[in-house]
């Protein structure tokens, strides 16, 4: 670039970069100090008006406590002896004057017969001469004429106790012959009752603080108030916060002021020095950013095309991101044809987890980059792929009518996808599932139409994975419904009131001999009732709810085991159970908490964990085995790997699914087929349970083909526990007692 042309531009960047830069700085600058200074101010008010409410605390209870001070002494059997019945001037003076002036600090008392006239004084901690308090009394004659109006209208004194029954008595802020005071009265009377006294003719015992230097002193020794003064006039002093202080009545008696605590001030004086300085290094480092921004302005030119594309596309696989998938979707409704149709595919693959777990964070990334590669070979010209995150993948495909199209090519990446794929050597097996939403000739709204392709794909992981589901409108009510049901699930299983375990009696082979029981959960919800396990335990499978779930249904089932020694107590176990390590500690812990015997707990597993988690699922087994912990294979005959699952994994028992069960009749096809499970399990050495039994014949069918236990309709539904353990009684009239 030429020295010519470069002029012109570093003019343009001066005008379009610095200047709005500097500006910019200028700015905050002034916008940090303004703000810093208003910051100061509002916290400088905030702790003039704390201060002041301590101000007018400290007051009232300085206030407060004054009769309380008098209690001590006035209400006293000795008190009323030494005064009304016979004057002891030595014994008041030390007692109900210079005392109060030692330990409470008050400036002044008064004992007043019951005409109102002083009969003794103190003033400073010396006795003085009573006749010389006549202006004190003027002052203070207001405060005895209520209290003894208050004695009036209290009847009769039949003696008082200081905690639960204390007599009346008034204080208040008075100026008392010219000084500012805390002036308290209050009747001395018997504590004990012993001491008749018609009301009206008690004495009265006076107290005073004087608001002046010493009592200002002693407030800030208690109560850390900066320099505190009692003055006649405000201070007109900016550092001084002061209180008007009135009496009762609303007449001013004195301010109160003090040295002001401003911490907003504080931080600002300390601050703008630092803030100077903060300002200046940044200008030096904006000048130095603009003069490298200058520099490199041409060279991040050159690059920027190759940054747009990385910002479009995923690095790993090379496929367009989420944010590009969002930009054509949205493009691609804007401007399809009328006869052309458009559909939405979000894929998410299965058991992606695993690989990261077992294999490590590099397979993962291999695996991703595998698929995306598959991807690209299996979709057409005018489809759309991209990588959301994560191992989520979208496809939006242009087609003509119907879903003949979308459909095909879902089962083509099913298929394609669930080959096996080389991994470190390894072959290493994942699934696909496939949400699909078809756009209607009114939608336009990208995010709407890839919000139905999630809510279909949430339906096909629910309803067993490696599937495409396409969307249809009834399943976003389902999905709020599992919200709902999830929400109030959580708060079933804090509350733990809701939820009820029942047990379905398990029937030896002569279905006559009771030999256990399975544990089933129930759910009584507090406004729709009887919730069905079909529509909660998926909904807890699916939010993590289960291990908790699954935790309350053993511990009542080794509860209700520990009970009954000898009988089978079945529980069932989710995958996401037996996937979790520390599930195999958690059910032995269980077990010695409710003493339970191992032998008589199985535990029922499906075919599934067996295929997705083969190395957590048999290691789990070993050892619950080992302890001696039974397990069964439930639904079997259900999945297309059983007789291997019965080679390489220790089991006790398989339980034919109901849906064998339930077509069981002469001359039907299932009979063979459970015939051929039974004798395949009794080679192996391994219990068969039929379970679903609803008919007569259908027992009688099974009994012929072997079958060890039954359980079903036809023999007991689920019942509580109460009602087992009175059939367990039946069966055995005194069960072994459990051992501590």
């Amino acid at each position: 670039m030429t020295e010519t042309g470069a002029q012109p531009q570093r003019w343009q960047y001066i005008a379009r970069v610095a200047v709005p830069v500097v500006a910019s700085v200028v700015t905050a600058a002034a916008a940090v100090v303004g703000f810093t200074l208003w910051s100061a101010r509002t916290i400088d008010a905030r702790s003039l008006e704390r201060q002041t409410r301590l101000a007018e605390h400290v007051i009232e209870l300085q206030l407060e406590r004054l009769p309380h001070e008098q209690q001590s002494i006035t209400i006293w059997d000795d008190s009323v002896v030494h005064t009304r019945l016979a004057f002891d001037t030595s014994w008041v003076d030390f007692n109900l004057g210079v005392w109060m002036k030692q330990f409470f600090g008050h400036d002044e008392a008064l004992i007043l017969d019951d005409a109102n006239r002083p009969i003794y004084a103190m003033a400073s901690g010396k006795q003085i001469d009573p006749s010389t308090v006549a202006d004190e009394m003027s002052d203070i004659a207001p405060l005895i004429a209520q209290l003894r109006t208050a004695m009036a209208r209290s009847g009769p004194d039949i003696g008082y106790n200081v905690m639960t029954n204390a007599p009346p008595q008034v204080s208040d802020l008075l100026v008392v012959n010219g000084i500012p005071s805390m002036v308290s009265v209050s009747p001395i009377v018997s504590d004990s009752g012993q001491i008749p006294q018609e009301t009206g003719t008690e004495y009265l015992h006076v107290a005073m603080l004087h608001l002046d230097a010493t009592y200002a002193a002693h407030l800030s020794d208690e109560y850390m108030i900066a320099t505190p003064t009692f003055s006649a006039l405000a201070s007109t002093d900016a550092a001084r916060g002061y209180l008007p202080l009135t009496n009762r009545a609303g007449r001013f008696v004195t301010f109160f002021e003090w040295g002001l605590s401003s911490p907003g001030t504080a931080i600002v004086q300390q601050t703008i020095p630092v803030l100077a300085g903060a300002f200046l290094v940044a200008g030096l480092i904006v000048f130095g950013l603009l003069d490298q921004l200058w520099r490199k302005s041409q060279a991040l030119a050159t690059g920027r095309q190759a940054a747009e594309h990385r910002a479009r596309h995923d690095t790993l696989t090379g496929l367009p991101n989420r944010a590009s998938f969002d930009v054509k979707l949205s493009s691609s409704l804007a401007s399809r044809q009328r006869d052309q149709h458009l559909t939405v595919f979000i894929l998410d693959l299965d058991r992606f987890k695993q690989v990261n777990d077992t294999l490590g964070h590099k397979a993962g990334d291999d695996l991703i980059e595998a698929v995306g590669q598959r991807l690209r070979q299996l979709i057409g010209s005018g489809d759309f792929a991209a990588r959301l995150g994560g191992d989520e993948f979208g496809i939006i495909q242009r087609h003509g009518p119907g879903l003949s199209e979308p459909l095909t090519l879902s089962h083509r990446i099913i298929e394609a996808l669930g080959k096996p794929f080389e991994l470190f050597g390894n072959e290493t097996f994942v699934g696909v599932s496939i949400g699909l939403a078809v756009a209607d000739r009114g939608d336009h709204d990208a995010r709407e139409l890839a919000r139905r392709a999630d809510i279909a794909l949430y339906e096909a992981k629910a309803s067993g994975r490696n599937r495409v589901v396409v969307f249809e409108e009834h399943m976003s009510e389902m999905l709020q419904n599992r919200h709902v049901i999830e929400a109030d699930l959580r708060e079933a299983l804090r509350q733990g009131d809701q939820l009820s375990v029942s047990f379905q009696p398990l029937y030896g082979a002569d279905a006559v001999k009771l030999i256990g029981a399975e544990a089933l959960v129930r759910w009584h919800h507090p406004r729709l009732g009887f919730v069905s396990p079909a529509h909660f335990i998926p909904v807890a499978e699916s939010s993590g709810l289960i291990e908790a779930l699954g935790d309350v249904v053993l511990a009542r089932a080794c509860e209700l085991g520990a009970r009954w020694p000898g009988m089978t107590i079945a529980v069932n176990v989710s995958p996401n159970q037996l996937r979790n390590r520390a599930f195999p500690v958690r059910v032995l812990a269980v077990l010695r908490e409710t003493g339970m015997q191992p032998t008589d707990l199985e535990l029922e597993i499906t075919e599934g964990i067996l295929l997705e988690d083969a190395n957590a699922a048999s290691e789990a087994i070993h050892m619950l085995r080992a302890e001696g912990v039974r397990i069964a294979l439930d639904d079997f005959g259900t999945g297309y790997s059983s007789l291997n699952y019965l080679k390489r994994y220790p089991v006790d028992r398989i339980k034919i699914d109901r849906s064998f069960v339930s077509q069981l009749s002469t001359g039907n096809v299932s009979v063979a087929i459970v015939d051929a499970m039974v004798k395949l399990a009794h080679a192996l050495k391994i219990e068969v349970t039929a379970e679903g039994v609803e008919t007569e014949e259908q027992r009688s069918i099974l009994s012929g083909l072997g079958c060890n236990v039954y359980q079903g309709f036809l023999l007991s539904p689920p019942i509580a526990k109460s009602a087992i353990e009175a059939l367990f009684r039946t069966q055995n009239e005194r069960p072994t007692a459990r051992v501590a």
